[in-house]
């Protein structure tokens, strides 16, 4: 499959160095408003996780200044869309109508009005549009759904997500919320796909937490309500510029044993009602790359990825608006439709 890949920061970056584990990837074009960038030259990419970056060697891939002569260039026959977040719709809908499958990086956009106009789009080119929510695709992360899915841990009684950074200091586009949707909303997208992945959609959403983009402070704790009276609560946000350390982190409560996993230790741990505590088998496979390579199958056999389907991408969304819109309102619950 030959893809394009727009924007050369750290996501773009970090989907570079993944997809050379990915079978059936050849790199078409790229593009960046960065002259130095196209070079190869990614040495000043920063992020949340220690990848990407460095000398990078784009081979015979055409570069472009433009994202919009990639997208038109014939030699593309897929985009990954790494930019900020407002250009994902205007970019998305330009290589649907041009027939090209896309790939764009999460948050899918900022409305949930443009995320049904991406699906509608993708529907009508019959082309693939996969979002990149790679938490799907972490081992961890796939391995405690399949022990809760499987129903051998029996059921679930309490689930806790979290995710803590500095505020970004490589993206100023981050803290405009106008582009970006704000710093929870583009964090904990994250967590809240995941619990749509593991649990559905809920009824309803609530939250509450201070806000303050240029002070570098956005904090929310938000409560699922899925009208089963199982306690599901997302926690976390930014925690003043640059020196806080990254970390994520979820605890899941059921009859027979709990699972824990921190970033900042190896593993999954299941703690059993036994009182043993066992390390869980996960897969082997990197989440970047286990994503790139579901988007790739899914365009070499025309079908829409089974493991992240837009439709699901954009409920997360529209959970991650209703806790804007439940914390600016003093917390009151809001339901999803």
């Amino acid at each position: 499959m030959k893809i394009g890949v727009i924007g050369l920061g750290f996501m773009g970056s970090t989907h570079l160095e993944a997809y050379r584990e990915v079978d059936g990837f050849e790199l078409a074009a790229v593009s960046s408003s960065s002259d130095r960038k196209l070079s190869g030259d990614l040495g000043d990419v920063g992020g949340n996780l220690d990848r990407g970056g460095g000398q990078v060697d784009f081979g015979s891939a055409a570069r472009h200044k433009r994202a919009e002569d990639l997208i038109d260039d014939v030699r593309v026959e897929a985009v990954d869309i790494c930019t900020p977040t407002d250009l994902h719709k205007p970019l998305a809908l330009r290589a649907l109508a041009a027939g090209k499958h896309v790939l764009v990086e999460k948050p899918m956009a900022l409305t949930e009005a443009d995320c049904a106009e991406m699906i509608e789009a993708a529907a009508a080119a019959g082309r693939v549009l996969m979002v990149a929510q790679v938490l799907r695709f972490f081992p961890s992360y796939v391995a405690a759904r399949a022990k809760v899915l499987s129903g051998e841990l029996g059921a679930v009684r309490a689930a806790s997500f979290r995710r803590r950074c500095a505020a970004p200091a490589w993206g100023k586009w981050l803290k405009d919320r106008a582009r970006s949707g704000g710093g929870v909303f583009d964090l904990l997208i994250h967590d809240f796909d995941y619990c749509r992945h593991l649990f559905g959609k809920p009824q309803a959403v609530s939250a509450s937490g201070p806000e303050d983009l240029e002070l570098g402070i956005d904090v929310v704790e938000a409560h699922l309500d899925y009208g089963d009276g199982v306690p599901v609560t997302i926690s976390g946000g930014w925690h003043h510029p640059e020196s806080f350390p990254f970390s994520m982190e979820f605890t899941i409560v059921c009859d027979r044993g709990t699972l824990d996993y921190s970033s900042d230790k190896p593993g999954l741990s299941l703690y059993g009602s036994d009182g043993r505590m066992v390390e869980v088998d996960l897969p082997e496979k990197d989440g970047f790359v286990g994503e790139l390579q579901s988007f790739v199958d899914s365009c070499q056999e025309g079908v829409p990825p089974a493991d992240c389907p837009p439709s699901e991408s954009a409920e997360s969304v529209a959970m991650a608006l209703a806790m804007g819109r439940s914390r600016a309102s003093g917390g009151a619950r809001v339901a999803l439709s």
